[in-house]
């Protein structure tokens, strides 16, 4: 039995958070959500179907083995598992037992068990077709796993999955690297787990008193550095001086100061100055400037709207920040307001004001007006070559095609902002 992990079709509900990646590479807690998986079923081939229009990137960066691969796929009895699912340490899905569809209560597949003949016959490129065909096949159970349906719900779950990863990690209470004689542990030991190569500096407390920690390998806490538990700091990243409120997921390789919480942070992202930034969700490279804050919270208390596909929708949540797509920068002194979209490869330029709820992919936004962005690939380009990173040339051609499927959106934005 092999598992494949597969991307449906409400991908687009999560923009601008999958427009770099498939919704299983999203993060929430200490790893993402198709980590959970491979950890799950450990020692089992696993392998991948995405959307058409990623999948070339997809094969540059995972390999073309395991991406939308027809041959392997249809080769062996197989468990396909929605990579929107978030693994818990309590979801019940099963390598082995008999051939079963199990549906989430509005309809969307959690996961589907296939022997090979029934596969051959139910097989389509399309995932949608795929699905309905093993729908009709197999017999329907009902699933109480989790499905991540929105950019806020990923948010709303980190914590909860920080503490399902660091039980499952199983090393609470060990210290394999440096802490500190004058650095604090407050609460109990065994929810503090520090990893090889880590090292905590005086002064840094760390407080597990309403859930654990993980530091994982080559991280270091600068001194004045406050952490509450629940929390997950990934590989190589820097904490200077931070306030990491709870629910916060960080790295690897990023530098965090000022104050945090509720917060998912994609790895080679920056939030090194002060500024806060609480319930929001950063992709990969990613750069706040000095004092650069959100809000999660109205001064009315009442539950927060976003936009979504060009529409505001009532998120029933009223604590919700930011969510900012990959390679956008903000200047010093960014004011992101409740409820806030940031598209991809966009400049915010701060002005004394609160930026709007909306910013397009591609776009400056300074002085309340937008503008086409100017050298958004050499910027992008540089900051990678700043970590000795490149970018592929399929990754790059994939970003090309996005930008020009954004255009329309960028140029309704130019002349709405521009109108006198």
């Amino acid at each position: 039995m092999q598992v494949v992990v597969f991307e449906d079709a409400k991908f687009d509900n999560l923009y601008p958070l999958t427009y770099m990646r498939p919704t299983f590479m999203l993060k929430c807690g200490h790893t993402m959500l198709y980590e959970k998986i491979v950890r799950k079923f450990k020692g089992t081939k696993v392998s991948y179907i995405v959307r058409d229009m990623i999948a070339a990137f997809m094969k540059e960066k995972m390999g073309a083995d395991v991406i939308n691969n027809a041959n392997q796929i249809k080769s062996e009895d197989t468990l396909f598992i929605n990579g929107a699912v978030l693994l818990t340490a309590g979801t019940k899905i099963e390598l082995n037992g008999g051939e079963e569809i199990a549906t989430a209560a509005n309809g969307d597949v959690i996961y589907a068990r296939a022997l090979k003949g029934t596969l051959a016959k139910a097989y389509d490129a399309d995932i949608t077709k795929m699905m309905s065909n093993l729908k009709a096949a197999l017999k329907k159970v009902p699933s109480e796993a989790y499905i991540v349906e929105w950019p806020w719900n990923l948010v709303q779950k980190n914590p909860s999955a920080i503490e399902d990863d660091f039980k499952i990690i199983g090393k609470g209470g060990v210290i394999e690297g440096k802490l500190h004689p004058m650095a604090a542990i407050l609460g109990d030991k065994k929810n503090v787990y520090i990893a090889k190569g880590a090292d905590i500096h005086p002064f840094v407390c760390l407080d597990v008193t309403a859930g654990p920690i993980i530091i994982d390998e080559d991280v270091t806490v600068f001194p004045f550095t406050r952490i509450e538990g629940p929390n997950a700091v990934g590989k190589k990243t820097q904490l200077f001086g931070t306030n990491l409120r709870t629910g916060s997921a960080i790295g690897p390789v990023c530098r965090v100061g000022g104050e945090v919480e509720d917060a998912i942070i994609h790895g080679h992202s920056n939030k090194y100055h002060d500024g806060f930034l609480g319930h929001a969700y950063l992709c990969e490279w990613v750069n706040l400037g000095a004092m650069t804050t959100n809000s999660d919270l109205k001064n009315d208390y009442g539950p927060v709207s976003l936009y979504v596909k060009g529409e505001l929708m009532d998120t029933g949540d009223g604590k919700v920040g930011s969510f900012i797509g990959d390679h956008t920068k903000t200047s010093i002194g960014t004011l992101l307001n409740t409820g806030t979209m940031v598209g991809m490869m966009s400049n915010v330029v701060g002005n004394g004001g609160v930026a709007p709820k909306y910013i397009p992919s591609f776009s400056w936004m300074m002085n309340d007006k937008f503008f086409k962005a100017q050298k958004s690939m050499e910027t992008a380009k540089y900051a990678m070559g700043r970590r000795k990173c490149t970018m592929g040339a399929e990754e790059e051609k994939y970003i090309l095609a996005l930008k020009d499927m954004m255009k329309e959106d960028v140029k309704y934005w130019v002349r709405k902002t521009t109108v006198i």
